[in-house]
């Protein structure tokens, strides 16, 4: 069991070997989670969610009902699931889905990952440009790494601009859906 308190919230949560950073917060998510301000209007999609770290600390600021966690792993949603429980915060949607495929949830003001970047760029690459669809117009998405150069021009050229902040060994990439879509901006 992990105790930690993030943005003044005290968090519990339950883990296992079976997933990503079972013996501590990872590094990376809590760089991301201190550049993120949530607003009680927000809805959040705590994208590949693993154990529920992001998903549960939106949910305490904000309300759970307009919080949403997906991840592939059922390992990590079933740990999630407990970890919505033990953390008092059970009106969280959760689905099992590979990124975007399986849940059609969008309207998001807020999307957060700390996507998988080791191996190659696949899932990140989906979860941008999928996420920028997913988002309501002014919408910011915010992924950590500890790659720069690919996921900069990826933003850029889906939102048209990208904030990076380098904390820790880790970037933290937000960038914000404005007026222009996607599709129309590929025409381009």
């Amino acid at each position: 069991m992990i105790t930690t308190t993030i943005k003044e919230q005290d968090l519990h949560f339950k883990t296992s070997e079976d997933v990503f950073s079972p013996d501590h917060i990872d590094q990376g998510t809590l760089t991301m989670l201190s550049k993120v301000d949530f607003t009680e209007n927000d809805r959040v999609l705590d994208l590949g969610c693993g154990y529920g770290v992001v998903g549960i600390l939106a949910a305490k600021m904000v309300s759970p009902k307009n919080v949403v966690m997906v991840d592939i792993s059922n390992d990590a949603l079933e740990l999630a699931r407990e970890n919505l429980i033990i953390n008092d915060v059970t009106d969280v949607s959760i689905y099992q889905s590979d990124g975007f495929k399986d849940f059609h949830e969008s309207d998001f003001t807020v999307i957060l990952s700390n996507p998988p970047y080791h191996v190659d760029f696949n899932v990140p690459k989906s979860f941008i440009e999928k996420g920028f669809n997913r988002l309501r117009v002014g919408g910011k998405m915010y992924l950590v790494t500890k790659r720069k150069e690919w996921y900069k021009n990826k933003m850029i050229h889906i939102f048209g601009g990208v904030k990076i902040w380098e904390e820790n060994g880790y970037f933290v990439f937000m960038s914000i859906k404005n007026t222009i879509t996607y599709a129309n901006a590929k025409r381009k």
